[in-house]
């Protein structure tokens, strides 16, 4: 089981890697955990070369040449002379690669290919343009995740790590560049499919079913054998802790056809993909025991603890439980029976940034430290609003944060990127050696979020506009709204409240059924899933990750009573405002209470590979 211990011992274990919580450190180990130590304790000379580099080598494009730099690569004319953006300032260019200008634009090394990220204003993916030798960065980022755990978790190297991966879909811009998410590039990467044996990374899925396009017959597959080498599971993880709990509900509807397959050492024909077959036929052979043992486990109903159950030797979870991870967190401890869960690194499409050097700290005392090789770093202090300045004047290095305050991430990459706002709030919880430590606080704006999907209050605005026109013709109309991310069901789903105002003498409990007919606020829920970002759609379409948009009207007066519950707990009525997304769980109990009918999402909506062209 995993050693508990504080930043004291993490930073000493480090420092002096002889030894460590979990024992001796490995000899492969100490090299990582000196590269670790040496980036750390000086973080602004790392920074101060980092930023020279990516201002040399960049030099020549277009952008920085706007700028006025004229091949400056110190500090203060960068500070000066390059502007704080935002993805639209930069949209423009990127645009212009997309659509097949190859020359040096934001980058002098080519643009290999768009990591996608989630949405625009106008609903489409963000486009990130990378280059080649970002691979690198992200590969060597990877390399130190379990030098670190072995630090507190002894004896990985001894069984395989079950971690659901999946691959999503991909695009071609008009100019030939491939566009897809940060992690489907990595798995389609030499540096994955062929990488080196390693202890420490060997996996239950074969790579043939982490890449299949399909995501049940990846789903099926990797879970068929993971079943199959269900005692040599050491670790158990996903990308998100919202994809491993996918998995688990996959297991409660396919564990007879599992079984099945295992008892007769054959794979279902609903696997069609030539090369997942042949990589799962390498290792699935009849056996009856382990078919009877998973219908044992599977046929009771009752799924609390089942992962160390089916998967008994499991140290921890290894998931992102951080941000808006962490409504899934109660979820997780029931189907693992408490095993610790870890955050081990902090990465977006735009940049790698760092690891978790306790990454079996409890999820709510995660913090992150920024790597200050990976790219450069600024932070934009937030004010007790919750607001970040663009003023770029009021940008702090990366080594002079101060512990306590909140700041909005600001990066500078090696691909391109210059002053960039990722949108990120991060909180500073401390220091390893002179390198700061960040907690996650939130995504800028971000107000309804099951996975990868982000909505913000802009975006669900619009989107109840646009459903809210199919009430008209009934004489209604929507008088008040507020959103809920609700994950009780896998998958989760978005909850709409709506409270409504009807023409006519329509008694007042009865205003969701005055509408005219159910299937009209169906349509209405169909309406906002149409209006919602390709990301949301991509989940519900294509991944199947998040469930049918939910519409619950609630009766006449409902949101006067949340406003009455808010200023007894201390709110200005002068200053009173509807919160459009709610997650207190008095305020959705209020409301669930007040709920006079509830409508569903009768089908999918639309969503396609393809991206719009601008």
């Amino acid at each position: 089981m995993a050693v508990m211990t504080d930043v004291s011992t993490t930073g000493a274990a480090l420092r002096s890697p002889a030894s460590s919580p979990a024992g001796a450190v490995k000899e492969a180990d100490v090299e990582k955990l000196r590269f670790i130590d040496e980036m750390t304790s000086n973080p602004d000379a790392v920074q101060e070369c980092v930023l020279a580099e990516i201002l040399g080598r960049n030099a020549d494009t277009e952008y920085l040449r706007k700028c006025g730099l004229d091949g400056a690569t110190d500090r203060a004319v960068f500070r000066a002379k390059v502007p704080v953006v935002s993805y639209d300032d930069l949209q423009p260019y990127i645009q212009r690669i997309a659509n097949g200008d190859r020359s040096p634009i934001m980058s002098t090394h080519p643009v290999s290919e768009f990591l996608t990220s989630s949405g625009t204003s106008a609903g489409e993916r963000k486009l990130m343009p990378t280059i080649k030798d970002e691979l690198d960065r992200r590969q060597l980022l990877y390399s130190l995740l379990m030098p670190v755990m072995n630090l507190y978790v002894p004896g990985l190297d001894k069984g395989k790590g079950l971690y659901f991966l999946f691959v999503k879909s991909e695009t071609q811009t008009p100019g030939g560049l491939t566009a897809r998410p940060v992690l489907t590039s990595y798995y389609k990467s030499d540096h994955f499919k062929n990488r080196p044996y390693d202890p420490y990374h060997n996996y239950t899925s074969p790579t043939a079913a982490i890449l299949c396009a399909d995501a049940f017959q990846s789903m099926y597959a990797q879970m068929v054998c993971g079943l199959c080498q269900r005692n040599d599971v050491l670790r158990l993880g996903a990308v998100f802790a919202s994809g491993l709990l996918r998995a688990i509900r996959f297991l409660q509807l396919n564990w007879e056809q599992l079984a099945a397959d295992i008892e007769a050492g054959e794979l279902t024909a609903r696997v069609t993909d030539p090369s997942v077959r042949e990589a799962v036929a390498g290792m699935l052979r009849p056996d009856p025991e382990l078919a009877e043992f998973i219908r044992g486990e599977c046929s009771k109903g009752d799924w609390a603890g089942i992962i160390t159950r089916v998967w008994p030797n499991t140290k921890y979870l290894d998931v992102i439980v951080t941000g808006a991870m962490a409504q899934y967190i109660p979820t997780m401890q029931y189907y693992s029976g408490g095993l610790p869960m870890a955050c081990t690194m902090y990465a977006s499409s735009e940049c790698y940034f760092g690891l978790n050097l306790r990454p079996m700290c409890d999820p709510s005392e995660v913090s992150y430290t920024i790597m200050p090789n990976m790219g450069y770093f600024e932070f934009l202090p937030v004010d007790e609003t919750g607001a970040a300045s663009g003023d770029a004047s009021q940008l702090v290095d990366l080594a002079r944060v101060e512990v306590g305050r909140e700041y909005e991430l600001v990066i500078t990459t090696y691909a391109g990127l210059n002053r960039y706002r990722v949108g990120d709030v991060l909180r500073v919880t401390g220091f390893h050696n002179a390198a700061p430590q960040f907690r996650f606080v939130r995504r800028k704006n971000v107000l309804l979020s099951i996975e990868s999907d982000k909505t913000d209050e802009a975006e669900l605005q619009r989107a109840v506009d646009r459903a809210s026109a199919l009430l008209r013709p009934h004489g209604a109309s929507v008088v008040e709204y507020t959103s809920h991310a609700c994950t009780n069901r896998i998958p989760g789903h978005y909850v709409i409240y709506w409270e409504l105002l009807t023409k006519g003498p329509a008694p007042a409990p009865a205003a969701g059924a005055a509408v005219g007919a159910a299937d009209t606020l169906a349509r209405c829920c169909l309406e906002m899933e149409e209006a919602l970002n390709t990301v949301y759609r991509q989940s519900r379409v294509a991944d199947g990750s998040i469930g049918p948009l939910e519409i619950r009207v609630v009766r006449p007066g409902t949101f006067e009573e949340l406003m009455d519950y808010a200023i007894s707990r201390g709110a200005s009525i002068n200053q009173y405002k509807v919160p459009r997304c709610v997650t207190f769980p008095p305020i959705v109990e209020l409301l669930d209470s007040r709920v006079v009918s509830t409508h569903f999402s009768p089908t999918l909506p639309h969503w396609t590979p393809a991206r719009r062209s601008d």
